[in-house]
């Protein structure tokens, strides 16, 4: 053996360590150096995250290499089971403001159709007491917006929905209407289910009164308030549909009713009308094919807007015969079978003298024949306006026709 190459003498050795340990079992020293290993994979684990802990037996081992010993086991000091794989959780989808309540809220679900409202017998808020007996408010069917009568009846306004009065379910909200004469009498309306399902009235929040003549449109927000248009007018026979001033007021549902929030409370005065004031002088002569009239109108333009034209009415007095009636715009007069005139008009502040000349029969023996003269503002689109203060519009010609 000592011819032996001393390396080889090293493997044999290294052998027989294998052999007798693997037979006999591991001696004192093979024992230390287990427990010493141990003790370092404790420390291991006390000190790294659980990562490190996996990662253990492989940096034991590799230690192992280093001594030639055989490898042993890694220990942790907890050990713990791999984590059982779950699939990923779906995420919760928030509902919009205009989807139905969840039956979690426990209030009824008061999101109602059109088709819905016209099937149904309600109870309406009261009606303005200018409107007929036949709008009714008690059992109530209401009609569509094609039907004439005099009758309560769902208008062409979208049905809104909104959680009103805060109770986790949403409410509907409609305009409704009832005709008198040639306007209508309007309010608009939230409507709910009570627990049996059937549709009952929230409440009102704003009709036509005095001081709003119309309701145009309405809108809800997610926060459960009532945008709702209204008009210091509502535009009906010859009416322009231009006149009426327009204003969006907010209503919320607060101590059992609605009340407004926002918005204008009142119209003022509407700032594209002006205040035009007529005066007049007149003569009235003899002449060989009757007699002369001449009229002198004096416009005075007393308010803040410009009139770009005025138009003078009421000529029905007799063949014009000179003055301004050639400068008189011939759309209007042609319109008007030359009862009317339409002249350039008056700047804010200022006045201008127009004057008017006739030709009338003799009337002699006749009875006098009072005359009214008018004048009227017209924009540069010859749109026509009110005026601010129109009892200073008018003029009379006394009896002297």
């Amino acid at each position: 053996m000592s011819d032996l190459d001393p390396r080889l003498r090293e493997r044999l050795a290294a052998y027989r360590a294998d052999v007798t340990a693997r037979a006999v079992g591991p001696g004192p020293d093979q024992a230390r150096r287990t427990l010493r290993r141990r003790r370092r994979t404790r420390v291991v684990a006390v000190a790294a995250a659980a990562v490190v802990l996996v990662l253990a037996p492989v940096v034991a081992n590799a230690a192992l290499k280093g001594d030639r010993t055989p490898p042993v086991p890694a220990e942790s000091v907890d050990p713990t089971p791999p984590p059982t794989t779950t699939p990923p959780t779906t995420p919760s989808t928030t509902p919009s403001p205009d989807s139905p309540p969840s039956a979690e809220s426990g209030a009824p679900d008061g999101r109602i159709s059109r088709q819905q409202l016209l099937a149904a017998r309600l109870d309406l808020p009261d009606w303005p007491s200018l409107v007929p007996s036949t709008c009714t408010t008690s059992d109530v069917r209401l009609a569509t917006s094609a039907n004439k009568d005099a009758v309560p009846l769902l208008t062409d306004v979208q049905v809104a929905h909104a959680d009103l009065d805060d109770d986790g379910a949403q409410e509907s909200v409609a305009l409704v209407a009832c005709r008198y004469g040639e306007a209508f009498a309007k309010q608009v309306i939230a409507f709910d289910r009570d627990d049996s399902g059937r549709i009952v009235t929230l409440g009102r929040v704003v009709r036509t009164t005095n001081g709003v003549q119309d309701i145009v449109g309405l809108s809800v927000t997610a926060a459960g308030a009532v945008q709702v248009r209204v008009a210091d007018l509502q535009p009906c026979c010859d009416t322009p549909s231009y006149w009426p001033q327009e204003q969006q007021r907010t209503y919320r549902f607060t101590g059992g009713r609605f009340t407004q929030t926002g918005g204008p409370t009142a119209f003022g005065k509407d700032p594209r009308l002006t205040d035009l004031r007529l005066t007049m002088t007149h003569t009235l002569v003899d002449a060989p094919d009757g007699r002369t009239l001449t009229t002198v109108f004096t416009v005075r333009n007393a308010g803040k807007v410009d009139a770009a034209q005025v138009e003078f009415r009421g000529f029905d007095v007799g063949e014009p015969a000179g003055g301004d009636w050639s400068r008189c715009d011939p759309k209007a007069a042609a319109a008007d079978d030359n009862q009317s005139c339409r002249l350039p008009g008056v700047p804010a502040g200022e006045s201008r003298r127009y004057t008017f000349v006739h030709l009338v029969p003799d009337r002699s023996g006749a009875a006098a024949m009072k005359r009214s003269f008018q004048v009227v503002h017209f924009d540069a689109q010859d749109r026509q306006w009110r005026d601010l203060d129109d009892k200073d519009n008018r003029v009379q010609l006394p009896g002297v026709l």
